[in-house]
């Protein structure tokens, strides 16, 4: 009897060390692809390769309007391909915190904007911080992102601005 209960215990012990091995893995995993969806998409101008990273569709919880808003997985590449378009945009990395099926990520943004972008009004963007929170589903694509950036460090638009 007791050596059936140290056994029972031993299996539950290793059992629960398991899961949080697949946890860790997991979360590993999710901070590798949220990493690669940057490098990708904002830090170099591979944005065709969205569809590695996001769902089919996914949830945005942005500034404005775009709260709880389902997109499609395109959206993010045109997304980012409108940000290089003004010019060379580059970033980096902070830190990554995950836990369960979320990653979180502090990153900053860079731009060089082109010449015709100057002139529309757009000024150079230096290391701006943005901190998103995406949400993985098991087969590693982003299902759900929160958004928040610092925007009283990116240049806003000649002009007043709307109350």
């Amino acid at each position: 009897m007791i050596k059936h209960i140290v056994l029972s215990g031993l299996a539950v012990g290793v059992l629960a060390g398991c899961q949080t091995v697949i946890e860790t893995d997991m979360a590993e995993r999710n901070k590798a692809l949220a990493q690669g969806f940057y490098e990708d998409l904002w830090f170099s101008d591979n944005t065709d390769r969205y569809v590695e990273y996001v769902a089919d569709t996914y949830i945005v919880h942005d500034l404005g309007d775009r709260k709880g808003v389902t997109e499609t997985a395109i959206s993010q590449k045109e997304i980012a391909d409108i940000f290089h378009g003004f010019g060379t945009m580059t970033g980096e990395i902070d830190y990554q915190i995950a836990e369960g099926d979320k990653v979180a990520t502090r990153w900053f943004v860079s731009l060089e904007p082109t010449e015709q972008a100057l002139q529309m009004g757009f000024t150079p963007v230096d290391r701006v911080a943005i901190i998103n929170v995406f949400r993985f589903n098991e087969d590693g694509k982003i299902v759900e992102i929160w958004n928040h950036r610092h925007d009283p460090e990116l240049p806003q638009p000649p002009g007043d601005r709307p109350e």
